[in-house]
């Protein structure tokens, strides 16, 4: 006889965000992305429970490690066995803050979540003044580091960076990049982060119309560990911030972008080929003699593949738009009197 054999169970599959996101369990969730900061753990937590605690709220305490070398997995450990509320996700390797950002946003259970670095730099006991800026209806609230206690290039860069960005997205934040922000749960619904966009949360906020402001915020200076940023870092902000732009302003009109690329760069070709036209009829030079002719005709070609470039992405736009459902809208509020029939 033939014996039958009953398949195992499923394992439990993790509950999807979005059901998480409408129904979320405790008030306040800490996301505190790591990487090598053995010597501020135990005082982060400390100051965290201390503040979070007097506040008479829930929360959690979520410490994404994202590959340390150190000796933070171990106090991690530790942390979770004496204190309930910590929950500790160490990630396989360093896949970088947007990464961990984005593991610690999926995991969170919180109606607010707070984002801290884990090098004390950044000071809790400015939590419950987040909390209150953002009772009065802002749904992103960002610190401003009005002093920074970094190096004078760190500085520099972080003010060029932070003017460009209000100059090109009309966002007013002195100070964008701050680790230290308190998001409302919705806003997390329409944001994907991957590469460095982590930077760019207020942009992506602030462009799907949620209410995004900034407080003053001290600014401590390191004690412990080292910054993991190195010149690099500017090469890749450089195009976060051009994918940031293209994807926030242009993301619907890709030929609004790309046109207008194409359209100057097509007419500075153009007007260098009628140039060199006008002086051939007049019999000053041979055109094969001028160089200059190769660059204006380069430039023509140039600009109407870039004009081709937006208008197949607006064919795309278009199918996608059409395939999409109907009902999705960033709608904040709907106010409707029943028909009377």
């Amino acid at each position: 006889m033939a014996t039958t054999r009953t398949a195992p169970a499923p394992a439990p599959s993790p509950l999807p965000v979005a059901e998480r996101e409408a129904s979320p369990c405790l008030d306040i969730s800490v996301v505190i992305p790591l990487r090598n900061e053995e010597g501020s753990l135990r005082e982060l937590h400390r100051q965290l429970s201390e503040v979070l605690g007097a506040s008479g709220l829930t929360f959690e305490l979520l410490f994404i490690d994202d590959g340390s070398d150190d000796g933070s997995d171990t106090i991690l450990r530790d942390l979770h066995r004496t204190d309930d509320r910590v929950t500790v996700v160490t990630l396989r390797r360093n896949f970088g803050k947007a990464q961990a950002l984005a593991t610690g946003f999926d995991l969170a259970r919180g109606r607010i979540i707070l984002t801290i670095d884990a090098d004390l730099q950044d000071d809790p006991h400015e939590i419950p003044e987040f909390l209150k800026t953002l009772d009065t209806g802002y749904d992103l609230v960002v610190g401003w580091k009005r002093r920074r206690r970094d190096r004078v290039t760190r500085v520099l860069a972080s003010r060029v960076f932070n003017l460009v960005n209000r100059v090109c997205f009309g966002l007013p934040l002195h100070d964008m990049n701050c680790g230290f922000k308190a998001i409302r749960r919705e806003v997390l619904g329409e944001l994907g982060l991957y590469g460095e966009l982590h930077r760019y949360i207020p942009i992506y906020a602030h462009a799907r119309g949620f209410r995004v402001t900034e407080i003053p915020v001290l600014h401590h200076p390191r004690k412990h560990g080292r910054s993991k940023y190195g010149l690099e870092r500017y090469l890749r902000g450089f195009f976060d911030f051009l994918t940031s732009l293209l994807l926030t302003r242009f993301a619907k009109r890709p030929l609004h972008f790309f046109g207008g690329v194409g359209f100057t760069v097509g007419t500075i070709g153009l007007a260098i080929c009628i140039v060199l036209t006008l002086q051939w009829l007049r019999g000053n030079t041979a055109l094969s003699e001028r160089p200059l002719l190769i660059l204006g005709v380069m430039l023509i070609i140039l600009g109407v593949q870039t004009i081709s470039i937006g208008l197949v992405g607006e064919m795309l736009i278009h199918r996608e738009e059409t395939r999409s459902t109907q009902g999705q809208h960033p709608i904040r509020a709907l106010l409707r009197r029943a028909a009377v029939s």
